[in-house]
């Protein structure tokens, strides 16, 4: 059974902001090859602490960063 899947929308967000993924990466110490996965949405597990740490530094919210994606 398909129950979906969550895409983050970072690269928009960044894009929109005006924000370097080496910017927010520095900022946030957060490593380069990490944060290219998640961007690319290739990802198994989210961390909790870097979603907080994103919707923070991005001021949104999770609903804006996060989305499910029915199959």
């Amino acid at each position: 059974m398909k129950y979906g899947h969550l895409e983050l929308h970072i690269e928009e967000l960044l894009k929109e902001k005006g924000i370097s993924k080496n910017t927010i990466c520095k900022e946030l110490d957060i490593p380069r090859s990490n944060f290219n996965r998640y961007c690319r949405n290739e990802f198994q597990r989210l961390d909790a602490q870097l979603i907080c740490k994103l919707c923070s530094y991005l001021e949104c919210g999770i609903e804006e960063l996060i989305e499910y994606v029915k199959e």
